[in-house]
């Protein structure tokens, strides 16, 4: 059992370096299925997620390595089609293996996959992308077993701009015959990061970011290097880091044109950004002002994955602020959480308002999911006195050595590790 100690009241400032963004790195991760040769893949995390990808890659039959932030995958012989049920429910994401699978070997047989419990995640538009390129998918006891006789291309309307429909729409029309248009396609930039590595394996993809995405087929794709995007989740969480904690920070390999919906807001709040070409810069001085409203959207809307961590900035600012959540029904679990330590949120079905309060207190909470565990940090960042958040291994999903990322920015953060009754600290 690990947790994060937070000694708060430290005032946050240096510069850091993004990691790459756990939400490519998994879609390409898989992509390279459909490779014939060794893919080289750059600027991929660390993460708990990462890993259960690679041990599925693994499973399938790829050969893997890892030399740092670098991923070798070679899938020159990988003939294995179906993931266990016990790797499929480490992660959500795992589900974006089977546009991969099935492209790669005309059938895939997966179980229902795992991740965070933030409200109903149904993979209806998945196989309704599957079913309309000519895969049968038969369900039943909690396995999907999809075949095909030959890929052909069509046209998939979704009904709503889901980012994992999207993906493994893509991943399974790459090799399909003919042409393939997905129209109502999410449009993150995560989605484009995957489409920039199949076209540089020969894939014939475009409209990558638009709302429709045109795929030619082809009959095989090549090995090629790709090097992933930052993460800007990420990227929000340490902005909003230096926000809460009155802090001037700086972050380095960023993409700032990826979080145009969230630089406005922290604009609201009081703190004065400063972009170039790669980095971000934010300064708060003072208390941070209300935020008049904030709604999640599909992208280039605000990013349901960053609400969680507005709602602590809310908790501090001056004033009173409003969060609509319109992506998920249950990711306000943050909430009770936040109460615990002082703050002030009533919640009513997807909307949150939040009463500023001038300061939080150190508590005992829990994180139940990953942005959540990560707002509950920077909560215990801005908090009089120390702050225990209990289950690290949901921030573990998508951070990658947050304790020590923080603390080069001056935070007193720290990993206790309780294993066989003694309690043990790991030191940034």
């Amino acid at each position: 059992m690990q947790s994060f100690i937070v000694n708060g009241g430290r005032r946050l400032n240096g510069s850091l370096r993004v990691q790459g963004s756990k939400n490519s790195a998994l879609p390409i991760l898989a992509a390279t299925l459909l490779v014939k040769g060794k893919s080289v893949i750059h600027n991929v995390p660390d993460l708990s997620d990462i890993r259960c990808t690679l041990g599925i890659l693994k499973n399938l039959g790829c050969s893997v390595s890892r030399e740092s932030g670098t991923v070798y995958v070679d899938s020159s012989c990988a003939s294995g089609y179906e993931i266990p049920e016990s790797l499929m429910r480490e992660m959500r994401s795992s589900v974006v293996f089977l546009g991969a699978i099935i492209g790669s070997h005309g059938k895939a047989v997966i179980s229902t996959p795992g991740g965070c419990e933030i409200g109903l995640r149904p993979i209806d538009l998945h196989l309704y992308a599957m079913k309309r390129l000519g895969v049968e998918v038969n369900e039943g006891s909690g396995r999907l077993c999809c075949s095909t006789s030959g890929l052909e291309g069509g046209k998939i309307t979704l009904s709503f701009p889901s980012v994992g429909a999207t993906e493994n729409a893509v991943l399974v029309a790459t090799t399909a015959k003919g042409i393939t248009t997905i129209v109502n396609c999410a449009r993150e930039p995560e989605i484009s990061d995957l489409c920039e590595f199949l076209n540089k394996c020969g894939a014939r993809i475009s409209g990558a970011g638009e709302s429709i995405i045109t795929v030619e087929g082809v009959n095989a794709l090549h090995n090629a290097e790709h090097s992933v995007i930052c993460d800007r989740i990420v990227a929000s969480t340490y902005l909003v880091a230096g926000a809460v904690s009155g802090g001037d920070v700086e972050l380095l390999n960023t993409e700032p044109h990826h979080l145009n919906s969230v630089l406005p807001l922290l604009e609201e709040a009081g703190c004065d950004i400063r972009v170039k070409c790669k980095s971000i810069r934010i300064k708060a001085t003072g208390r941070l002002n209300r935020i008049d409203k904030i709604i999640t959207q599909p992208y280039p809307g605000f990013p349901t994955d960053s609400q969680a961590l507005f709602t602590t900035l809310a908790s501090v600012a001056e004033g009173t602020s409003v969060i609509v959540e319109n992506i998920f029904e249950s990711r306000f679990k943050h909430v009770p959480e936040l109460v615990r330590m002082g703050a002030k949120i009533r919640t009513e079905g997807r909307v949150a308002v939040v009463e500023g309060v001038r300061r939080l207190y150190g508590a005992e909470v829990q994180a139940q999911d990953l942005r959540g565990g990560a707002a509950l940090v920077l909560a215990g960042i801005c908090a009089d006195g120390t702050t225990e958040v209990l289950n690290t291994e949901f921030t573990d999903r998508g951070y990658e050595d947050f304790e020590n990322c923080l603390c080069s920015l001056n935070a007193d953060v720290y990993r206790k590790v309780k294993k066989d009754g003694a309690i043990k600290k790991k030191n940034c």
